[in-house]
């Protein structure tokens, strides 16, 4: 048995010792902590920010773009249509519905608006997906790795996205925990949590795909059939996103219905086509813009290099490959990028490592230059173009 295999039969024993369990949630608490201390940083500076150009942080956070959308299905669920002054529609079919689901019953439940109700959801959430990052990273690499790819995702560019009334965090939650589960084999977990990522993102099938690949990769090591639990997490898995697409089919009267209420918004998958012509617009109009796309590029390419010789699991790589794919080959909405690379978590897991083997007095400021950063950029960013 290899160390890691040793490491991980290890953690899924039931009969550990409470010391060992105590010292493990400490690791869970200042990995957690810590995440939130980088976005409670990056809120202070926005507030700062926006104070001084007279704009209103909760505004950026809760009542723009997307936002108003997942509000108005929240209010009043399915049917509202922006007819465009060039003939176009734009559909809140485009909107998967468990952000707006869930906005809309903590609104009926509490006070809360429903724009807050959203703003919860997605505090509630990061803080569960950076658990979720502490024990994958702990689980592959130790503790000190666990709590640097919490903190590495908190403090990507546009980590604020992840306090926003948005559903990235949302998202990245079910799929960090339906990973976890799925490389603990935790099948029923998995399938469940699959399905739900399936009702909150398109990408929701990168998940579905992932849990799939861990499971043929367990079947291949046992040499046998699937046993009760892991077929029911199987068929639950895609559940959750051939539900709602399906759903949208027959509202919309076509099989394609959801393909072309995306077509309307602008966006499809034409192999990254339109952003490469996109970027060549950059280079021959302002080329250090340009430049930097293409920097961009390089290094998300690069780090996805790092995963297949680091090692991961298939699982990981198969999930963090479509969430790289989609992104960046999907047409419309360029400057979305980087929010939708936002899930793609595994891609910090090699720099998690490294940062984990060096001095903890070193990873403590090069994490902390990277949340300063973070911070600043990411006031700048919703104080000017934002994310769509």
């Amino acid at each position: 048995m290899t160390e890691l295999a040793e490491a991980g039969h290890l953690r899924n024993r039931t009969d550990v010792p409470p010391s060992v369990r105590a010292k493990g949630c400490r690791r869970v608490a200042t990995a957690v902590l810590a995440y939130a201390g980088v976005r409670a940083l990056g809120l202070v500076v926005l507030a700062v920010w926006s104070a001084a150009r007279g704009t209103s942080p909760h505004t950026l956070l809760a009542a723009r773009w997307d936002s108003l959308w997942y509000t108005r299905v929240a209010e009043g669920w399915y049917g509202y249509q922006v007819h465009l002054p060039e003939g176009g529609i734009h559909s809140d079919l485009a909107f998967f519905p468990l952000l707006p689901a869930l906005e809309r019953g903590l609104a009926q439940l509490s006070p809360l608006s429903a724009p807050d109700a959203g703003l919860l959801v997605s505090a509630v959430a990061s803080l569960a997906t950076a658990w979720a990052l502490y024990l994958i990273g702990e689980r592959l690499h130790g503790p000190r790795a666990g709590v640097c790819l919490a903190v590495l995702w908190g403090a990507v560019p546009v980590g604020v996205v992840q306090s926003m009334a948005y559903s990235e965090s949302l998202f990245t939650a079910l799929a960090a925990w339906a990973l976890w589960a799925a490389l603990t084999g935790r099948w029923v977990w998995a399938g469940t949590l699959a399905a739900l990522s399936g009702l909150t993102r398109p990408v929701g099938a990168a998940v579905v795909a992932a849990v799939w690949c861990a499971a043929l990769r367990e079947l291949w090591r046992r040499r046998q059939g699937p046993g009760a639990r892991m077929a029911l997490g199987l068929l639950l898995a895609p559940a959750g996103w051939f539900g709602f697409v399906a759903w949208v089919g027959v509202r919309t009267g076509s099989v394609t219905g959801y393909l072309d209420v995306q077509g309307q918004w602008g966006n499809g998958f034409d192999g990254g086509w339109a952003f490469a012509c996109f970027v060549w617009d950059n280079l021959r109009g302002t080329f250090f813009g340009g430049l930097g796309l293409l920097a961009g590029v390089a290094l998300v390419l690069w780090l996805c290099v790092l995963c297949v010789r680091q090692r991961q699991p298939g699982a990981l790589l198969v999930y963090a490959g479509i969430v790289v794919v989609l992104a960046l080959c999907a047409k419309g909405y360029f400057g979305s990028k980087p929010r939708l690379l936002l899930p793609a978590f595994p891609l910090l897991l090699p720099w998690a490592a490294a940062l984990s083997r060096c001095r903890p007095a070193r990873a403590a400021l090069a994490l902390g230059a990277l949340a300063a950063a973070s911070s600043v950029y990411g006031a700048w960013w919703l104080n000017g173009s934002g994310p769509p």
